[in-house]
């Protein structure tokens, strides 16, 4: 086929100046006796000789002195490239001046007019080694760094498949060595946490935002445990792309928590049945006047019965009647008691409602009355006239008001009668609704006031302290906050704040 007209023609001079003008190294060999022919410009500066200085020189004259870059070693590589047309090598050259070079090196046979000849390019790959070696140094250090992590990392596709896993992360889904890992992580979550991680990672979130999340899950080796995770999405060219989890195990901690609730939940019904102790006495109190009544009309009603025997007058069944419908009343009188201890007392559900703190006050001011009427102490009950909306389980917020009321009453039992008086009363308080409970007794030992809370402490002869330390806890998990102060001009003030909430109108 003929050549265009303007297609240009080259000369074996204009080779051998783009041959000079090659910035890559290139060194020429005879395919026969492997002797040096020619070296371009390149070659010749990064070895530090000139072409007339390289002529002659052997391989130990330009390569590293050691066993791997012997003469017939490379003379073999050589020698390979003739046979099979090419050959590469990782090669170490040494310079005039002793620097060492590190190159890989490729040999290419090339047949010529005159005689065969193998190419030989090479480049500098010590930069290049280095990072490897750097690479390498870092992968083994976060290895040894990671063995003992409790932190498992993954990342996962969109359906939960596994696109990679750490060592710590195989621990932590049971897998034993020499196991392979399970091949979707989201089928190993129970289902109401399999649902939540696969919305999650259909997700395309930006990078760097991460989201938390808890789930449940089984392991390989069949044990259900529960897992704190942030996930957020990577993708990193021509290797991962996903939603990269860093996992570590909670099971302990949640069930910690499970078993404080338990307990809180005991304390808080113990707390309900301790305040039907406090309020025994008062009630049979009560009781014991209608029931006393009750007999009386019975006992009056029988009477009449034998005395008319044969014939009733009219008088005398009026009375009869009137004697058992007295009876009666007394009755129901005696079931209204009961009724609302049992009401108070009985274990609800624990839920919050909004409810006016007044309004709690009042539904439990009948017990703290029959409480004050036993001890002879007079109350003062001030539910305030602004109503104050708090959040709260009313059961128990009431139970913290009987604590305190009943605690101020028996204070005042030990003193001469006119000066046993307890002033109940609820106010605003900034943003909360305070209750306040104050008595005229001997008051608190400023050393004492940082105790009163805790758990056991106590300043009665039998008591142990635990009725203050269930008030704490009951406030607190209402959000709020609870004191002793002194009162004036004598005995001691207790305090409870709850956060106001706004009611819709």
């Amino acid at each position: 086929m003929a050549a265009p007209d303007d297609a240009i023609r080259f000369e074996m001079e204009d080779f051998r100046r783009m041959m000079e003008a090659l910035p890559m190294c290139i060194i020429l060999h005879d395919a026969q006796t492997k002797s040096i022919l020619w070296a371009n410009p390149s070659a010749c500066k990064v070895l530090g000789f000139t072409l007339e200085e390289l002529l002659p020189l052997k391989a130990p004259d330009m390569s590293r002195r050691s066993h791997e870059y012997r003469r017939e070693i490379g003379r073999k590589w050589l020698h390979e490239a003739v046979l099979h047309g090419s050959n590469v090598v990782e090669w170490c050259y040494r310079a005039k001046n002793g620097d060492e070079i590190l190159s890989e090196a490729i040999a290419t046979l090339v047949k010529l007019s005159e005689r065969d000849v193998i190419m030989v390019q090479f480049r500098d790959i010590a930069r290049e080694e280095q990072i490897r070696r750097e690479m390498k140094r870092l992968e083994s250090r976060l290895k040894e760094f990671m063995q003992d992590s409790d932190e498992g990392v993954a990342v996962l596709r969109a359906d939960g498949g596994i696109e990679y896993i750490s060592d710590a992360g195989r621990k932590l889904l049971g897998v034993r060595p020499g196991q392979h890992p399970p091949r979707n992580f989201a089928a190993m979550c129970l289902p109401e946490s399999r649902e939540e991680l696969l919305e999650l990672l259909t997700l395309a979130l930006p990078d760097a935002i991460s989201f938390p999340i808890r789930y449940r899950i089984v392991r390989k080796d069949g044990v259900a445990r529960w897992h704190h995770a942030t996930c957020r999405y990577i993708e990193i060219e021509n290797d991962l792309k996903g939603h990269l989890l860093h996992f570590h195990d909670i099971t302990e901690q949640v069930e910690a928590e499970e078993a404080r609730r338990r307990d809180q939940a005991s304390l808080e019904y113990l707390a309900r049945h301790n305040a039907m102790g406090e309020m025994a006495t008062a009630i049979a109190h009560e009781l014991s006047q209608p029931l006393a009544a009750i007999r009386n009309f019975l006992e009056g009603s029988v009477l009449r019965m034998k005395q008319a025997r044969a014939q009733l007058e009219a008088s005398q069944a009026d009375g009869i009647v009137w004697g058992l419908e007295s009876a009666g009343r007394q009755v129901d009188h005696a079931a209204a008691i009961i009724k609302s201890v049992r009401e108070y007392v009985v274990k609800l559900e624990q839920s919050e409602t909004v409810i006016d703190l007044g309004e709690v006050l009042n539904e439990v001011r009948w017990f703290i009355e029959l409480k004050a009427a036993e001890g002879r102490v007079r109350l003062e009950i001030d539910a305030g006239d602004e109503p104050l909306a708090v959040s709260c389980e009313k059961v128990l917020i009431g139970q913290v008001i009987l604590n305190l009321a009943f605690n101020a009453i028996e204070e005042m039992s030990a003193f001469e009668p006119e000066r046993r008086r307890v002033r109940i009363a609820v106010e605003r308080a900034g943003a909360t609704a305070l209750l306040r409970v104050a008595d005229e007794g001997g008051g608190i030992e400023a050393g004492q006031r940082e105790r009163l809370f805790d758990g056991f402490f106590s300043s009665k002869v039998s008591g142990n302290g635990i009725g203050l330390a269930l008030c704490k806890n009951i406030v607190s998990r209402h959000r709020g906050d609870i004191w002793a102060q002194p009162n004036t001009p004598r005995g001691a003030c207790f305090c409870f704040a709850l956060p106001l909430v706004k009611c819709d109108s």
